[in-house]
């Protein structure tokens, strides 16, 4: 459980400076690579909350879980449906990239957990990437934005993250100590 609280952790701390880092050492990110840095989070939520929805104890957790897929598969689609009309080519960051690699090191914890100690891994791993996810998006993807109607995507669906943040630490709240 301390592993799972440290990993998150770590990648709330490190997922801002990490963007900037894995794009080539500036301070300015390209528009192609945010679009497919916003792919990857919205895809990245969509199998967790696929696998929670399969796999959580709880009717509530497994409500969630096909809520977050539900809700980052639309916001993906509309992420594709933009990209495609201005005629950006997302630019997928390395396989080496620290988000891809937290995920799939997150997706094995959670494959490996069972029963209430999955139902809490998962709303911790959610809680965490949500933080993390917010915070580069306010700290470092809007600020590096060059394309107003992709800029007008990301705060649109901002307040979704926030939602999703906020009832994962409700839904984790509410189960008992471990």
């Amino acid at each position: 459980m301390r592993a799972a609280r440290l990993l998150a952790i770590g990648t709330v701390v490190a997922l801002p400076v990490t963007l900037v880092a894995q794009s080539g050492g500036s301070s300015k990110l390209d528009d192609p690579t945010i679009v497919a840095i916003f792919d990857a989070a919205n895809t990245w939520d969509i199998e967790t909350g696929s696998l929670a929805a399969k796999n959580a104890q709880s009717a509530d957790v497994k409500a969630f879980g096909q809520m977050l897929a539900h809700d980052h598969d639309a916001v993906r689609q509309q992420g594709r449906d933009l990209a495609k009309k201005l005629g950006v080519t997302p630019t997928p960051p390395g396989p080496d990239f620290q988000m891809a690699k937290d995920h799939y090191a997150a997706m094995a914890k959670l494959k490996g957990a069972t029963g209430a100690a999955f139902d809490r891994a998962f709303l911790e791993n959610e809680v965490a990437y949500h933080k993390a996810v917010i915070d580069a998006v306010t700290n470092t993807l809007l600020p590096a934005i060059q394309n107003a109607e992709l800029k007008a995507l990301v705060v649109k669906v901002a307040p979704a993250f926030q939602a999703h943040l906020i009832a994962a630490q409700n839904q984790l709240n509410k189960l008992p100590a471990a």
